[in-house]
């Protein structure tokens, strides 16, 4: 079993430094809700299928991530307050790769 050291900033300004398992099958976004870092009902509100955008985070670190995908690409061309550095924490599984991410959650549109 392995864990990664996450920085998570909440929409409130205030960083957390996590630690999230890699053994699980988990993606950032279900990080944030299980260390209940954005109120209930405002991120992932799909579900995690890169329907809605509520879990758009900023990648402030440069931690290679798995290539955006169609789906996540889509979500993000329609949703707001979008940076370069958007990413659906949806779609970024925890993985050993992940040591050292630090993210920004997107203000809840």
């Amino acid at each position: 079993m392995e864990d990664v050291n996450i920085k998570i900033t909440d929409r409130d300004g205030v960083t957390h430094d996590i630690v999230a398992p890699t053994d699980m099958a988990m993606n950032l976004m279900e990080v944030v809700r299980s260390y209940e870092l954005a109120p209930e009902g405002t991120i992932g509100v799909c579900g995690g299928m890169a329907m809605c955008a509520s879990c758009q985070c900023y990648v402030l670190s440069d931690t290679e991530l798995p290539e955006m995908g169609d789906d996540e690409e889509a979500m993000l061309s329609e949703a707001f307050d979008v940076k370069d550095n958007s990413r659906l924490g949806c779609q970024i599984q925890i993985t050993p790769e992940m040591e050292g991410l630090e993210v920004e959650l997107a203000p809840e549109s």
